[in-house]
């Protein structure tokens, strides 16, 4: 995986550990949970499209 699609990988990560922890303690945020899915498949693009 390049440098790129693995920044995006563990950004992706980072951003569903912040979503789990705002969840758990502020409760539910549904805009938050739609950009990490937004983000989710961007990144999923990403490291398939490198893989091409």
């Amino acid at each position: 995986m390049p440098g790129s699609a693995k920044t995006m990988a563990v950004c992706t990560v980072g951003a569903l550990v912040v979503a789990t922890a705002y969840t758990v303690a502020l409760g539910g945020n549904g805009w938050l949970w739609f950009l990490w899915v937004v983000l989710a498949s961007v990144t999923v693009g990403v490291v398939a499209g490198r893989r091409v």
